[in-house]
């Protein structure tokens, strides 16, 4: 592990002080990420600023009935919050679907919005990478790429975003706060993360200095809610595929549906052309199966991943019919 300067802020606006001096820095809360990407030297920041006592970790109701999560809120706190798990059970399951309880006692809700691709070229410094090296090549393009990305991929990387609560959050219609050099912004959820494009190093609108503080949810949506996942094995695994679904069915019509898909891009994927295709048709496997391959329709599959298309197309279809049989 490389040398940096260790900094410990005691209120934000100190933390953002430290992290907009001269040098690359990077925010320290659970570290369930970091530490291992400052020991095998893919992250080296020339500070590292502790954010872990700031007053961010309150789960707090908003004016409306949507929910604040404070960016320093455990996952395991968010997953059992009963407003949550009563009003958002996508997320609850999402979160529970992700890393092992251990993992989850560490982890932030900031820090999972942060955390990096799991792409095995990412972390072997001796491999190609223009996320890590930019200009560098991508050795995963025609390497070992079987949990790779099918969709808005780029000849620059096509490495995924391997967070369980982040799809969940991109389905919830989340926003993200955030405070700066520049003062306070919220930005979509969906428009948090950015498709790799040429510059597969920027991973976020984040700006020099921000710091995640929080992320709203809106007022809880109608109807159910619900995550699914494959992985190779049933214990604390990243997702090949997974998705998280809304669906709000009356009188056997779709009146509200949302659509999202993890494992297979960059960023948390809304498939907002089978929402459009959803909302006004007739809840049965007719519809199902043509929204779940709109949601796909558009993959590039790599030559080891040519799977990922239909385990997802298979996976929406299959948990679309299951909330669509739960009784209101």
């Amino acid at each position: 592990m490389r040398e940096f300067v260790y900094l410990r802020a005691a209120s934000v606006a100190e933390a953002v002080a430290m992290a907009s001096d001269d040098g690359p820095a990077r925010y320290l809360a659970g570290g369930t990420n970091l530490v291992d990407l400052l020991r095998e030297e893919v992250e080296r920041p020339a500070r590292v600023v502790d954010i872990s006592g700031l007053p961010l970790s309150a789960v707090e109701d908003l004016p409306g009935g949507g929910l604040r999560l404070g960016a320093l809120a455990g996952n395991t706190q968010v997953a059992a919050d009963a407003r949550v798990r009563r009003r958002y059970p996508v997320l609850a399951r999402a979160i529970l679907a992700g890393a092992s309880p251990q993992l989850r006692n560490r982890a932030t809700v900031g820090g999972n919005l942060l955390q990096r691709t799991r792409c095995r070229y990412f972390y072997d410094t001796g491999a190609a990478c223009n996320k890590r090296t930019p200009g560098a090549g991508c050795d995963a393009l025609e390497g070992f790429n079987r949990a790779h990305a099918v969709l808005g991929a780029s000849p620059s990387c096509v490495a995924v975003h391997p967070s369980d609560m982040c799809v969940a959050l991109a389905v919830l219609d989340a926003t993200v706060n955030l405070t700066g050099p520049e003062g306070e912004r919220s930005v979509p959820f969906t428009g948090f993360h950015v498709l790799p494009g040429l510059t597969p190093q920027v991973e976020t609108v984040l700006r020099d200095g921000e710091l995640v503080t929080s992320v709203d949810l809106p007022p809880a949506p109608p109807g159910h809610g619900t995550y699914a996942k494959v992985r190779d094995r049933a214990g604390f695994a990243f997702a090949l595929v997974s998705t998280a679904l809304l669906l709000h069915v009356e009188d056997g019509r779709i009146v509200f549906a949302r659509v999202a898909l993890g494992g297979v891009a960059h960023k948390p994927w809304r498939a907002r052309a089978a929402e459009d295709l959803l909302e006004g048709a007739p809840a049965d496997a007719a519809s199902f199966e043509r929204a779940a391959s709109l949601a796909l329709a558009d993959a590039r599959p790599l030559r080891h991943n040519g799977f990922k298309p239909i385990l997802a197309t298979r996976l929406v279809r299959r948990t679309l019919t299951e909330l669509a049989t739960i009784t209101p």
